[in-house]
């Protein structure tokens, strides 16, 4: 039972028996007490408007009423079963509906291991075993998905560099890293390993860094002509870019994508969701014991997960969702870029008004390695001046929701008024 004590205490109890003090996500100096709409509160009762928002998954904003009646109804009835369930079986018809690429899914409980059987399953469709990645792309904590994730040290492409100690040497061999927005360097890569490459997994839009114009296409097409598995993680864009997720934004639709966080509605719940030929080899009876991908979860399409993801998806339904969220989402990237333009920053706002943050430098970000460029001390200077002013966000990342509300648009002006001036004279 949660007993009412000082922020840190709480902190000092988490060195104690936690790695570092914290669950391995965010900072680990900032404990939450509660969440109400747009806003949380930390156990000293300091209050900030949340850009955090779990990490992409509360779009509808903390505790929405809607939702926490249609858990409420659901929790009586039971929590868990490891067995299919009428909410589950819905929420995949409706995930199906949605989203272009979607003809049958599998659930997982986590983003991470939906991306892990992503690869598994573009090995098992073409029996080929090396997975094709980008530098700087983020697919959860597999020891493929950890080969060049944030390398420190950079090397001549297409090397993996392990990002995680206990990953064995031999994963570097099925992994091949290219520079997101790099078409040509694709298909050389392509042309070198012919016939070698599973799969080519790719976040539509980067962490932050949108694709180049022309460059989604240019994947579908390689892996048209050469057999190859195209898969979308999804995982942050689903349900938040559009309806359809960026697939549906950007044109493009993959053989398979990953989906998570928003079709939780904020418990965990994740998916691998593609073609039915693909998705066959969850399917013994279909493939037989040689192609069969076996996948099994204690908590997958947990009904309580599943009926809040309904209702969330329910919401984003309605008229004007994906309008407000993405005007609210322009109006932050207006306020910040104003107030550094005012301030005379070097800076570029990168992203989806969606999903985004600002790149302190005066050159374009295109890629990883443009990014590591960039202003790392500025960087830490503006975030910890907006927490000051009463704004919580990622370290990387601002992500807007249907929660924000007028009150809460003036504090965070008012905040990347006074974070500008502090960076300003902080680093360049």
């Amino acid at each position: 039972m949660h007993v009412q004590s000082s922020q840190s205490d709480w902190i000092a109890r988490a060195q104690a028996v936690l790695p570092a003090g914290g669950f391995g996500n965010f900072d680990p100096s900032v404990v939450i007490r509660e969440g109400r709409g747009s806003r949380v509160w930390d156990e000293d009762g300091k209050e900030y408007v949340d850009y955090l928002i779990g990490s992409g998954p509360m779009i509808l904003g903390h505790g929405h009423p809607e939702v926490l009646e249609a858990v409420f109804e659901q929790l009586p009835r039971g929590m868990t079963f490891f067995a299919n369930n009428a909410a589950g079986i819905e929420l995949a018809e409706e995930i199906c509906r949605a989203v272009p690429c979607a003809e049958k899914l599998r659930y997982v409980s986590t983003g991470g291991e939906a991306d892990m059987y992503a690869m598994r399953l573009a090995r098992a469709f073409t029996g080929r075993d090396k997975i094709l990645k980008f530098e700087g792309g983020y697919h959860g904590m597999s020891a493929e998905a950890q080969m060049s994730l944030a390398p420190a040290r950079l090397v001549n492409f297409p090397q993996a560099v392990p990002d995680s100690a206990g990953i064995p040497e031999a994963v570097r061999d099925g992994v091949l890293v290219a520079p997101f927005n790099d078409a040509d360097f694709v298909r050389s890569l392509i042309s070198e390993y012919s016939g070698q490459i599973a799969g080519i997994i790719v976040e539509p839009l980067q962490r932050l860094i949108p694709p180049a114009p022309g460059f989604l296409e240019a994947l579908r097409a390689e892996c048209d002509k050469h057999g190859i598995v195209l898969i979308f993680d999804e995982i942050v864009t689903g349900f938040r870019f559009s309806y359809g997720g960026a697939q549906e934004l950007y044109g493009v639709t993959p053989d398979i994508c990953t989906l998570g966080k928003i079709i939780g509605g904020g418990l965990p719940l994740a998916a691998i969701a593609g073609r039915a030929d693909i998705m066959a080899h969850f399917d013994k009876a279909k493939v037989g014991q040689d192609g069969f991908l076996m996948q099994l979860g204690t908590l997958s399409g947990n009904p309580v997960a599943a009926i809040a993801g309904l209702k969330t998806l329910e919401i984003l339904r309605r008229p004007g969702a994906y309008e407000t969220l993405r005007q609210t989402g322009r109006t932050l990237m207006d306020i910040i870029g104003r107030h550094l333009a005012d301030a005379g920053v070097a800076h570029q706002i990168v992203g989806d008004p969606t999903l985004f943050d600002v790149v302190f430098t005066d050159t374009q970000v295109r890629n990883y390695r443009d990014v590591l460029q960039a202003d790392a001390a500025r960087n830490a200077s503006f975030n910890k001046a907006l927490r000051a002013g009463g704004i919580l966000k990622s370290p990387g990342k601002i992500y807007p929701s249907l929660a924000l509300t007028k009150d809460d648009m003036e504090q965070t002006d008012a905040a990347i008024c006074k974070a500008a001036v502090v960076v300003k004279s902080t680093g360049n």
